[in-house]
């Protein structure tokens, strides 16, 4: 069995998308970031980095030193881990695709991620509108969907196969209209998007966050104090 803490966002959601199309068994820990759980000291031994996603693995891969639970936070590296432990979604035969799938993995969690998650921030939760961040963000993410689109114009998916790298950026894109992005101007981008958004395990993986996080969408004074400052007032 594996522990997921978990809160329903882009990071959060690559585990859940994996986990579900792996069949792997586990069971979700709600850490609701709107409300400080990410600074609780239990999960901080976990995840010392206080963010979601973190999980335990009480039957990892390799026996651990005195038979303890293996945990490991960070997305990208628990993609990797689930994907050796499974031996799905990331090539173990083809060296070179399986390059490729961490190639893109890697490129999500160095720029698609940061930059979408700036994009957010400027347009949605900033104090201050400030029009040369959120023109900085909104830039950047159109020419990181170009990136996509561009890579996707002769596959089907990134790594040729499905596999990790398309879990990893597709939750990022789901909130395309946030970053102001029309998928119309992307269709490589927009095919890829839709089958992913078909797949029975991605509708899994999203009802979980629907069932969890009822919150209405706006965030108070005090849940962005613990989201972008820290847990002292």
């Amino acid at each position: 069995m594996i522990d997921l803490y978990y809160w329903t966002t882009p990071n959060g959601h690559k585990i859940t998308m994996m986990l579900e199309e792996a069949g792997m068994k586990y069971r979700v820990i709600p850490v609701n970031i709107g409300k400080g759980a990410q600074f609780d000291p239990a999960f901080l031994k976990i995840a010392p980095n206080n963010r979601i996603p973190a999980i335990v693995d009480h039957k990892p891969m390799q026996a651990m030193p005195q038979g303890e639970a293996l945990t490991l936070f960070e997305s990208g590296a628990i993609l990797m881990y689930l994907a050796d432990k499974s031996k799905k979604f990331l090539d173990r035969k083809n060296a070179y695709w399986r390059k490729e799938a961490i190639q893109w993995l890697f490129w999500q969690m160095g720029g698609l991620g940061p930059m979408a998650g700036q994009n957010h921030h400027f347009n949605m939760y900033a104090p201050e509108k400030l029009p040369y961040a959120i023109n900085r963000y909104v830039n950047e993410t159109a020419r990181l969907y170009g990136v996509l689109d561009q890579r996707l114009a002769d596959r089907e998916f990134l790594a040729g196969a499905y596999s990790i790298a398309d879990m990893a950026c597709y939750p990022w894109i789901v909130p395309h209209e946030r970053q102001q992005q029309n998928l119309a101007d992307f269709p490589n981008l927009k095919r890829w998007f839709d089958a992913i958004k078909a797949r029975p395990a991605t509708e899994r993986a999203y009802a979980i966050a629907k069932n969890l996080n009822t919150q209405p969408s706006g965030q108070s004074d005090e849940a962005k104090r613990l989201l972008f400052g820290n847990q002292k007032k």
